[in-house]
């Protein structure tokens, strides 16, 4: 019993000792990894911030569940919620003194009423004055939204204009007085004058006439400054252009239909057969007019006087002329939209051309369809690097940051590498995509470039007949490093790898990574003492790796460790004192009982 019991203590000490000597090795290794590369964040957890203390008040309630006097709460069914009210928001917002025109999504909201009143003006004038829709019953209503717009647009000359930064010499100006000098001198500035001529004063002469507020139309620059910043932040910009092209087509027809009411007026309502009878909806009947007149459809009745004649040939001309430029118009509209799938059908119908006339098997004529398909629709581009090439190389660097940089990082050949280095790496990083079953490389040819899986699986062949699948590798994986990084003859691949299911792979070249190493000696020692590291690693025997080798039946007594025997050799030099000069002790004494 008594040799039992000290085979347990001795083993469960034995352990712990173990265990602390590989925390040390742990510590050791992270502290090495940190002097190497600063940058290299701590595995430490952040301290958690302690809990309040919760003292109960005098009257039986908790202190941290009574509510602030500072705070507003909104009581609902049976819970409490916590709310801010709306008006203090309000009061605590502070208009920007400087608005960026180009990134400023407020500014872009606020050109989105600017525009809504200048089409109030646009498409209402005309109506109002053609039309007998307005009346003195609700000539008041009329009154009250076109001075409504008018507020719009002098708080847009007032308040957003002179806000506006600019760039002067290469530098972005956010002065005030610069920003609204350079306001004033502009021309958007002498058209939003012009646009708020007060004319209205000549209401009290000759009444409301709308054809006075016709400067309110002038206001186009907002429109198209619109327009810009509208297409900008939207993903699919082309539906917006045609939805604006239609609209520009629907105000030609919308103009056409007044005048031709107007010179119905004019000649006289169900005077002639040429004009507007009077019946039914009058503005309906002559946008149908209108219609048939701008797209020349035919059908219409003949004019018969002199005005009539003239009014219809230069409808026919302006209806000709408007609507071939709205055709070519549309026709760019879509093209520009479509021109990402034109080419990818060029490409492919080019490629398909070469392999009939070479008479390329069927098989490898499937694959190479399989492969447009995929690429197309998984990527949107046959090649990215097309995409990036008018792009300036910091540019080119904060996309790729962006795309890549997560998974080379995670990548555990280039941990403790310089960031700087990584970051020019990912510059010269090539995606690839592989088809099911392709062979990505071969054991024993020349390897000349490292992958990086992006996306999709490939499986390690090996064995007998190189056909048994001996590891299989996910995103974020590294192969090919070895042949890579080693020096001498130690650059064949040494296994074959092919693509499980459809596969996005980023290649780096080996002249690429010496040339960007050149650059970097520090992670250039790191890399070589890693890739060394490998060489050791897959050249040494299975049965030192703890492989299959020859069975052992009664496996070796594991060594006392070296912390243990100096603490054991410690305690001799202190005469024994302490718990381990105890178990010394207690050891000598079951030694001299077994013999």
């Amino acid at each position: 019993r008594i040799g039992s019991a000290t085979s347990l203590s001795s083993a469960v000490i034995n352990t712990r000792l173990q265990e602390l000597v590989r925390l040390f090795k742990e510590r050791t290794e992270k502290v090495k990894e940190k002097l190497i590369d600063p940058d290299v964040t701590s595995d430490d957890e952040s301290p958690v911030a302690s809990p309040a203390a919760v003292v109960p008040t005098p009257g039986g309630e908790l202190e941290g569940d009574k509510p602030s006097g500072g705070d507003h709460y909104c009581e609902m069914l049976c819970c409490t919620f916590k709310s801010q009210p709306w008006l203090d928001r309000l009061k605590s917002y502070q208009f920007p003194s400087s608005i960026d025109p180009l990134t400023n999504l407020m500014y872009v909201l606020w050109l989105f009423f600017v525009v809504m009143a200048w089409n109030w003006n646009c498409w209402l004038i005309p109506v109002r004055w053609a039309f007998p829709y307005q009346t003195p019953a609700n000539i008041h209503y009329w009154l009250l939204v076109d001075y409504l717009c008018d507020l719009i647009y002098l708080l847009d000359i007032l308040v957003f204009q002179t806000r506006l930064q600019f760039v002067q010499g290469g530098d972005i100006i956010t002065d005030k007085k610069a920003m609204k000098k350079n306001y004033l001198r502009s021309q958007r500035f002498k058209m939003d004058v012009l646009c708020l001529l007060p004319l209205d004063f000549f209401y009290f002469k000759v009444g409301v006439n709308p054809l006075l507020r016709f400067p309110r139309c002038l206001k186009y620059m907002a429109f198209f400054e619109f327009n810009s910043r509208l297409e900008a932040i939207l993903t699919k910009a082309y539906i917006y252009r045609v939805i604006r092209t239609t609209a520009y087509l629907l105000y030609s027809l919308h103009v056409n239909s007044c005048l031709y009411y107007w010179a119905s007026a004019y000649e006289g309502l169900g005077s002639t057969t040429w004009v507007y009878d009077g019946e039914g909806n009058s503005y309906i009947r002559c946008y149908y007019w209108a219609v048939k007149t701008l797209i020349t459809i035919g059908g219409l009745p003949d004019p018969k006087t002199l005005f009539e004649i003239v009014f219809q040939l230069l409808n026919y001309f302006t209806g000709v002329f408007a609507f071939s430029v709205m055709i070519g118009q549309m026709r760019d509209v879509v093209g520009a939209a479509t021109a990402g799938q034109t080419y990818y059908r060029s490409c492919m119908d080019s490629t398909i051309k070469y392999m009939n006339f070479y008479k390329i098997p069927r098989t490898v004529q499937n694959r190479v369809k399989t492969w447009y398909e995929y690429t197309w629709h998984s990527q949107g581009m046959l090649d990215e690097s097309e995409l990036l090439v008018q792009l300036p190389d910091k540019m080119r660097l904060d996309i790729a940051i962006d795309v890549n940089y997560n998974i080379v990082s995670k990548v555990a050949l280039f941990q403790g590498c310089d960031r700087q280095m990584i970051f020019d790496m990912l510059k010269r990083l090539k995606s690839v995509v592989y088809l099911p079953n392709d062979y990505v490389c071969k054991k024993g040819e020349i390897g000349r470039e490292m992958y990086i899986i992006q996306a999709g699986q490939v499986q390690v062949l090996g064995g007998p007949d190189g056909k048994s699948v001996l590891v299989t590798l996910k995103a974020g994986s590294v192969f090919g490093e070895i042949s890579l990084l080693a020096a001498g003859g130690g650059n064949r691949r040494t296994a074959n790898v092919v693509a499980h299911g459809f596969a996005n792979l980023f290649i780096l070249e080996k002249k690429d990574l010496n040339e960007i190493l050149v650059h970097y000696p520090e992670s250039q020692k790191l890399l070589r003492k890693k890739a060394k590291k490998m060489l050791r690693n897959n050249n040494k025997p299975k049965d030192a790796k703890g492989g299959p080798g020859d069975p052992v039946i009664i496996p070796p007594k594991a060594d006392t460790p070296k912390l243990f025997r100096a603490a054991l050799a410690a305690t001799g030099r202190m005469e024994g004192k302490g718990p381990l000069g105890r178990l010394r002790w207690r050891l000598r004494e079951l030694r001299a009982m077994q013999e």
